[in-house]
């Protein structure tokens, strides 16, 4: 079986992009670990609630195939978090691992020096961020280039999900 840990800020993450990513790859036959920069739960911008079952310092890449950084509001002041810039390069610098952002979250991936001279997309807020940092904006919903998956939003969330569990086929 397949597992994927979803990354979420502990406050304010986009509840959709969590709860329909997560509906999608558990309903693709993917194993969801959730991990935060804290632990306990953390609860979306319109209430929904994750359990977090790692701190993001805990996570050893080997023990996932990929890894999907869920957007929000609480992400935002996070895209330059050296302690998620480095969860991000753990899974890209390791062989066959999927990377992937959606709405705010590829800032996190430009950050890192993943999206360079990758075809990528984000939410319009990061857009700026992303093109800075080397990536490749054309301005679709979902990007998919090689082993990096990013989303423009909540309304590609479900697209999002069905992209990861296609990729770790």
């Amino acid at each position: 079986m397949k597992k994927i840990l979803l990354v979420v800020a502990k406050e304010k993450f986009r509840d959709e992009e969590y709860l329909e990513t997560r509906e999608t790859l558990e309903e693709g036959g993917v194993k969801v670990r959730v991990a935060a920069l804290e632990g306990g739960e953390a609860i979306g911008m319109f209430g929904a609630k994750a359990n977090i079952d790692l701190v993001v310092e805990e996570v050893n890449a080997e023990d996932f195939d990929g890894v999907a950084f869920i957007g929000g509001g609480g992400i935002v002041p996070l895209v330059n978090d050296e302690r998620l810039i480095k969860l991000a390069l753990d899974f890209y610098n390791t062989e066959d691992k999927l990377v992937a952002a959606i709405c705010a979250a590829p800032g996190i991936l430009a950050n890192a020096g993943v999206l360079k001279d990758k075809k990528s997309t984000a939410y319009s807020g990061m857009v700026e961020t992303i093109k800075e940092e080397g990536a490749i904006y054309e301005g679709n919903q979902i990007e998919i280039d090689g082993r990096v998956i990013t989303a423009d939003g909540p309304l590609s969330a479900r697209k999002f999900g069905e992209e990861i569990v296609s990729s770790l086929k």
